[in-house]
């Protein structure tokens, strides 16, 4: 089940997305904590803005989910939840721009942020342009789910961003129309036309120029030196321990055995090692920089004691818990704790 990403790119999904996902699926009454769990995921971790699933993941979590909600639209439905501030710098960055050109532009340049694999080519056809969403690499069947979610998501999100549905503005899909499809065309609030040779926005030429609800010159210069930022870091999220550390990040139960990152990206537990060794790393070495981040962040940020972080952290008791911060950083625990809540006091 899911896509097999192994001989591409894995450059993670935005595990935000997956938690709106899990939040729609809560809603039509499916067991989304558990669905989930199933797939190797935390629901407590997906909820962070910061994190990136591994593809592989991603794609068997949104493949179970249209077969367990029996729900082929769910593409569609989860386009009505995604608000412009979910997609991070890029969505401050549309949000924060001039116009609906500037917004469109912005969305070209920096979709595969959001989305890895998916370009935005732009052309003229008449008094329209198109904005042509292609996918660089074989998706399976959960393209046809990213699809519905980029594209009505667009009509969605420009609604937010104008205040207002634009007349003229069109969806044009390829192939034949699904016979679930018409259940969802009021909800969509546009025309959709199958059959294309594009899967597309197509928006009237003369609309472009149209001011935005949220301009904001100051914020759109500053996210948008974030976003491309970003682009240029991109490249770096797809080495294997890129790969490996996003597992380990979001996995249920934590942290994840080595036979269990190495299902995940669908390759063996040798060849998962050579890779990692070739890049300089080792999975216990990740597990120990998860570790010592997520026990900071623990001791700093809640009241949980010892016993607990030490479980939540995958440790038999707080004392082999409290060894290893030992050995990380110097102090135990509860100097940690001590010393960083002063520090926060006094800021």
């Amino acid at each position: 089940m899911g896509v097999s990403v192994s001989n591409t790119q894995d450059l993670g999904m935005p595990a935000i997305y997956l938690h709106t996902l899990a939040e729609l699926l809560h809603t039509i009454g499916v067991d989304e904590r558990d669905l989930i769990q199933r797939v190797g995921l935390d629901p407590t971790r997906l909820k962070s803005t910061d994190l990136r699933v591994s593809e592989a993941q991603a794609a068997e979590f949104v493949t179970r989910a249209i077969v367990e909600s029996g729900e082929p639209g769910l593409g569609i439905l989860l386009a009505q939840e995604l608000e412009l501030p979910l997609h991070g710098a890029l969505g401050t960055a549309v949000m924060s721009s001039r116009t609906l050109e500037e917004a469109l532009e912005l969305m070209t340049r920096y979709l595969t942020l959001r989305v890895p694999h998916l370009k935005v080519q732009k052309h003229m056809a008449g008094s329209s342009v198109w904005y042509a969403v292609n996918c660089e690499t074989q998706l399976g069947s959960i393209l046809s789910f990213i699809l519905d979610a980029v594209l009505f998501g667009c009509v969605s999100m420009g609604a937010q961003l104008l205040d207002t549905t634009l007349p003229g503005l069109r969806i044009m899909r390829r192939g034949p129309e699904p016979t679930h499809f018409h259940r969802f065309r009021r909800m969509i609030g546009v025309p959709v036309e199958f059959g294309a040779t594009e899967d597309a926005l197509v928006v009237p030429a003369s609309h472009l120029s149209q001011p935005t609800r949220f301009a904001n010159q100051h914020l759109a210069e500053t996210s948008r030196e974030q976003c491309e930022q970003a682009l240029q870091e991109l490249g770096e999220l797809a080495g294997v321990a890129s790969k490996v550390r996003r597992v380990i990040e979001a996995s249920h139960p934590f942290p994840p055995k080595l036979a269990r990152a190495a299902s995940t990206l669908f390759v063996s537990e040798r060849t998962l090692k050579r890779r990692l060794q070739e890049e300089g790393a080792s999975f216990q070495s990740l597990v120990d920089e998860v570790r010592l981040e997520r026990a900071q962040d623990l001791l700093e940020n809640t009241t949980m004691n010892l016993t607990q972080i030490a479980d939540a952290l995958g440790y038999a008791d707080a004392a082999n818990f409290t060894r290893a911060f030992k050995r990380w950083t110097g102090n135990s625990p509860s100097q940690h704790r001590i010393t960083n809540t002063r520090l926060a006091k006094q800021a």
